[in-house]
């Protein structure tokens, strides 16, 4: 019964394996995500095969067209609201246009296939498929594992408290910055107020000050923390010069890795600046502040892009894997 179930079961642990060993030695990576969603895809058929319920698997199956539907009607209702509250802008319209991505990406193929397409149209209909499939997949693996990365409990006992700016109205903080903030000063007291809040962010073109400046203001102004134990870093202006910047400043006061840090976001964006933190030899987790909820997908597709693009082979793989029936259809033309 035993060999029996671990033979049912072997996928999942195989891969169960994989996530554990990896998060234990480093939660900040991308291959995370795609583990753990390929752990729970393969417990889910391993408890349709142990209790011999197929039905769990075709129900899985026909919730992939009809979560499509319900994901493009959502995307395009989100696009409207966001629209709405925001005004319209290229990066507000994502949802949309992701919306249309997903349709277009559905129906091409059987389209092409209906109206006998030449070989070569049918070839790159594939290619668009299978990379296609490939986006949905991680998508879904990383929307997953932020959530779970988000809820894992963290330290309490930082030295420091890394907050990135986020744009200013005139002088004062954007109500997603003082989220930011707040959570900030959370950490902050649940830590005995001893570390040092770092607030992070340039001044830009169209800013009056510097976000690290009207950051302080806010911290001192109307939080109450003592102005000892804010450092402003005013130079950055990307997430990445955020954390270079920032741990250049940690490491000249500490000493490099003598000390442990925090880095706070905005919620959808806590992996990414976790996975940089990892890149650049930044011992921090990643803490989150809420987000209005209209505006969680049109910022979560803008993570997605960013992580994808800082993992390209992957895509390169499956083009390389489409070269194969490519081949065969060339060589029999």
């Amino acid at each position: 019964m035993i060999f029996q179930l671990v033979l049912i079961y072997f996928p999942a642990l195989v891969f169960g394996f994989l996530f554990v060993r990896n998060y234990c030695k480093e939660p900040r990576q991308f291959r995370n995500a795609l583990y753990f969603l390929l752990l729970c895809l393969f417990a889910f058929c391993g408890l349709s095969i142990q209790f011999d319920a197929p039905g769990l698997v075709l129900l899985g199956l026909a919730a992939i067209p009809f979560g499509t539907v319900a994901l493009v009607a959502f995307l395009l209702a989100n696009t409207v609201v966001v629209v709405k509250r925001e005004g319209f802008s290229l990066a507000h319209a994502l949802p949309g246009l992701f919306a249309l991505l997903i349709v277009a990406v559905c129906v091409a193929m059987p389209v092409f296939v209906m109206l006998q397409a030449p070989p070569a149209v049918l070839l790159l209909s594939l290619l668009v498929v299978m990379e296609g499939s490939y986006v949905a997949f991680t998508f879904a693996a990383l929307l997953l594992y932020s959530w779970l990365y988000r809820r894992l409990p963290k330290r309490r006992d930082y030295d420091y408290i890394v907050v990135h700016g986020a744009g200013l109205q005139g002088t004062r903080p954007t109500p997603l910055l003082a989220a930011r903030l707040d959570k900030g000063v959370e950490l902050w007291k649940a830590g005995g107020s001893r570390a040092l809040i770092v607030a992070s962010g340039g001044q830009g073109v169209d800013e009056q000050v510097s976000e690290a400046q009207a950051m302080r203001d806010y911290l001192v102004g109307e939080r109450g923390v003592p102005a000892d134990a804010v450092i402003m870093e005013d130079r950055s202006t990307t997430t990445m010069e955020n954390l270079r910047n920032s741990k250049a400043i940690m490491d000249a006061r500490s000493g490099a890795n003598a000390y442990r840090a925090a880095v706070v976001t905005s919620d959808y964006h806590v992996f990414r600046t976790a996975e940089y933190a990892h890149k650049i030899g930044l011992a921090a987790d990643g803490v989150g502040s809420k987000t209005a909820r209209y505006y969680w997908p049109t910022a979560f597709i803008r993570e997605y892009v960013a992580v994808s693009a800082a993992h390209k082979w992957p895509f390169a793989v499956v083009f390389a894997l489409w070269l194969v029936p490519a081949a065969i259809a060339l060589f029999q033309i």
